[in-house]
């Protein structure tokens, strides 16, 4: 059977034969030529089963996505099969809902996209496709149009001034009211996560961690040699020799006594050498099979004579995971993000503990569009997308920070920086690949 037809069962399989390298997690990552029939047999999965219930559910009866070479609508690539690079010339993605509820892909494009999109017109020259495509419209006479135009989301503000006019110019007479915002659904297409990519995410966010302690480790780190930007470089450089992009350079910091670091503090960590003593925390993001992760985790070099991490900075990082939990106590169908973190405060202000609550939805990129929990530099509700609500399998970041005294510092606080990806799958919180619990530790 050929690779692009396999079953969408029969590739996670494939996948799943390759995660057990424990060793080594570059082995568990397929070849460029291996992964367009994982994408794909997914993407196909979303169209099929997804995007109907999203269509109906935000009552948009055609959906179109216009793209042109090198300036393509951000959700594009989630939806066209892979290998693809960029929008041929201009290319018109058309969703259709049916009578029966079913949603049928198709394409006004010079160059056909093949399966699952049925072409509707192909050849010709640039007029020629927007007439065809005005009169396409006409025949199926959808009451309501979705469009990519939006003031809060930039994933769903994806339709250009130019593509816009020449769409409104190619309508039938009066089609252009009704033309109407697709915000919602493309929010809610970016935002959730089918059960094969729940499956897949394991997986994803396993090589992400693994490589963290690879780098939180005696392989890599020399105390009193090895810089913070010599441990970033390397987990940049690892990630590639695996073929893994990365959307963010990785950041690397450590925190030790002697430091300014305050319950008042925003951040605490800077860069330079690496000592014994100190905690490092580091900040990493790859996308792989269209799946971002976002992680954070913390790390300790152990000082002379030292067999395993101090008893409070334990009990440090075990407050951050009670700080997870308390947050993520408070998801809940229906509740708002800005809803969401004021729970979580009420209960956080409690605490022995200073706080700061930044958690985002991710997925396809890894700051998506969906209910944002806080951000960093914003204690209090988040204007429009705070007021999105949860629903259930969609992608979180629990991202945020808590800091505490440590006697063995004299009173000094340290940070602790957490964050993991997950789901959410309407009653709780499930992380992709675990959590850290325990310390990264450089013997």
């Amino acid at each position: 059977m050929p690779r692009t037809l396999l079953s969408a069962a029969l590739v996670l399989l494939f996948v799943s034969t390759a995660i057990a390298s424990p060793g080594d997690p570059g082995r568990a990552v397929l070849d460029p030529r291996e992964r367009p029939a994982v994408e794909n047999a997914i993407v196909a999965d979303r169209l099929a089963n997804l995007l109907p219930e999203l269509m109906a559910e935000t009552a948009i009866d055609l959906w179109l996505v216009l793209n042109r070479e090198y300036a393509e609508d951000p959700v594009y690539f989630t939806l066209v099969p892979q290998p693809s690079f960029a929008a041929r010339r201009t290319t018109m993605l058309l969703f259709h809902r049916q009578d029966d509820g079913s949603v049928q892909p198709m394409t006004v494009n010079r160059y056909p996209l093949g399966e699952p999109y049925e072409s509707k017109w192909s050849g010709g020259d640039l007029e020629a496709q927007w007439q065809a495509l005005g009169e396409l419209i006409g025949e199926l006479d959808p009451e309501r149009i979705g469009i990519n135009v939006s003031s809060t989301w930039p994933e769903a503000d994806g339709l250009t001034h130019g593509l816009h006019r020449k769409l409104v110019a190619a309508l039938p007479d009066g089609f252009e009211d009704r033309l109407v915002s697709a915000e919602d659904l493309v929010v809610r297409w970016f935002e959730t996560r089918t059960k094969q990519e729940q499956d897949l995410y394991a997986h994803v966010v396993g090589l992400a961690r693994g490589v963290i302690a690879e780098a939180f480790s005696n392989r890599v780190i020399t105390p009193g040699v090895t810089t913070t930007d010599d441990v970033a470089w390397y987990i940049r450089q690892r990630y590639e020799s695996m073929g893994l992009p990365i959307w963010f350079m990785p950041y690397v910091n450590i925190q030790r006594r002697g430091q300014e670091c305050t319950a008042e503090s925003a951040f605490c960590g800077v860069e330079g050498t690496i000592q014994r003593g100190d905690v490092l925390h580091t900040d990493v993001g790859i996308c792989y099979l269209k799946l971002c992760t976002d992680t954070q985790e913390m790390g300790y070099v152990l000082r002379l004579g030292e067999d395993e991490v101090p008893d409070d900075l334990k009990k440090a990082l075990a407050e951050g995971n009670r700080w997870q939990d308390l947050l993520t106590a408070e998801f809940e169908v229906g509740r708002t993000g800005n809803e969401v973190l004021a729970a979580a405060q009420a209960v956080m202000d409690d605490q022995r503990w200073a706080y700061n609550v930044y958690t985002h939805p991710i997925g396809f990129v890894g700051h998506g569009p969906g209910a944002t929990i806080g951000m960093w530099d914003l204690p209090g509700a988040v204007p429009n997308t705070g007021d999105w609500p949860l629903y259930a399998n969609t992608g979180f970041s629990i991202e945020g920070n808590i800091a505490l005294p440590l006697e063995r510092w004299d009173g000094q606080h340290v940070q602790i920086k957490l964050e993991q990806t997950s789901i959410f799958d309407g009653e709780r919180v499930i992380y992709a690949a675990g959590r850290q619990t325990e310390w990264h530790v450089v013997r």
